[in-house]
């Protein structure tokens, strides 16, 4: 099992909540921590992970969550709603990039993804889900290719492949009913064809009769 799908499955589907993305990520810039803060637990992996409530009215939320080294579970740490997103920067429009920062009410984070693919990734999911649950200020995406955006975005994609299969698929059915259209007909001229044959026999044959 993947760790986003562990994640799922420890920290949102007990609360009837579903991940709708997730981005494995460190800090750019290292926080002041206060010195009686310090002293924590080791090493950790972050994620970032984008969340929708399954019952209605729908509540999404990105959550912090960390693995510490040596446990196998994973703790939430910072929560947001979608509301307290001011502003999505994708730092380079022009190319793929691993670095992207989120604004909140409280402030600024600085991200890098494992991989530019997984941000922009991220970043395209949470674009389309703040257009679709946003319904008061939708927060500022800022540096961002147009792909992820809308355009030949993944999910633009997939939507345009499942339309062409399903247009293949209407297109093959109404070939086939074409085809077992011009069969019937063909039928039914055969079966006209040999009534007449029938008819004409039993003429003759009466015919030699009298």
């Amino acid at each position: 099992m993947s760790a986003k799908s562990a994640i799922n499955k420890e920290l949102f589907t007990p609360h009837d909540e579903k991940m709708l993305a997730g981005v494995q990520v460190k800090r750019r810039t290292k926080k002041k921590i206060p010195f009686l803060a310090t002293g924590g637990q080791g090493d950790y992996m972050t994620f970032i992970c984008l969340s929708v409530t399954n019952k209605k009215p729908s509540n999404v939320s990105l959550t912090k969550v960390k693995q510490f080294q040596g446990s196998s579970a994973f703790v939430k740490r910072s929560h947001w709603t979608i509301d307290q997103l001011r502003q999505v920067n994708g730092i380079d429009s022009n190319k793929d990039c691993p670095e992207f920062d989120l604004m909140f009410d409280s402030g600024l984070d600085q991200w890098v993804a494992s991989s530019a693919g997984e941000k922009c990734t991220f970043i395209q999911i949470l674009h389309h889900t703040c257009q679709r649950y946003c319904s008061a200020r939708k927060p500022e995406f800022i540096n961002c290719q147009s792909k992820l955006l809308g355009g030949n975005s993944i999910l633009h994609s997939a939507a345009d492949s499942v339309t062409s299969a399903v247009q293949k698929a209407s297109q093959a059915l109404n070939e086939r009913g074409e085809r077992l259209g011009r069969a019937e007909e063909r039928t039914a001229d055969m079966m006209n064809s040999a009534e007449q044959f029938a008819v004409t026999a039993h003429k003759l044959a009466m015919k030699h009769k009298c």
